[in-house]
């Protein structure tokens, strides 16, 4: 398990470690509510769908900053309305169909944005697992004008 871990990026294991960490302490509350099974359920259908959207984003970004200017900001505009759309599809689904709570599929959705504000939490269950990150050394490039002036 600790191979497969390691071989996924580490900024997509923090944010996936987060929105887990919030699915298991909102399920906490789910048990003092009367309706646990259809709150539970849109909960971890929320969670689903926040864990999902944070695999589609960290493959967008992969893959959109690889391209130009111009068509990363195209192509990133579009798979974020395909995140949206997605997300809309989801909680309308969940409205309509009555499979889970709708509100408490939104609320796991928001699992992204806490896990988000969670980074400094989960980059301690990070460097648990992967070790201590080491970081290239910074290249810093001297203006054209000191370049002539040393010549």
């Amino acid at each position: 398990m600790k191979t497969v871990i390691t071989k996924m990026n580490r900024t997509l294991f923090e944010l996936l470690t987060g929105i887990m960490i919030f699915g298991i302490i909102c399920q906490l509350f789910v048990f003092w509510v009367k309706d646990r099974a259809d709150y539970s359920a849109g909960l971890w259908i929320g969670i689903l769908t926040a864990g999902i959207s944070a695999y589609h984003m960290w493959r967008s970004l992969d893959r959109g900053l690889d391209l130009g200017e111009k068509g990363a900001v195209n192509y990133l505009s579009r798979q974020n309305i395909i995140r949206y759309v997605f997300i809309t599809v989801v909680l309308i689904a969940t409205a309509v169909t009555g499979i889970g709570n709708p509100l408490s599929a939104f609320l796991g959705i928001m699992g992204l944005k806490v896990s988000a504000y969670m980074n400094a939490f989960t980059r301690k269950i990070s460097k648990l697992l992967y070790g201590e990150e080491i970081l290239p050394e910074l290249i810093i490039e001297e203006p054209a004008c000191e370049q002539e002036i040393r010549r």
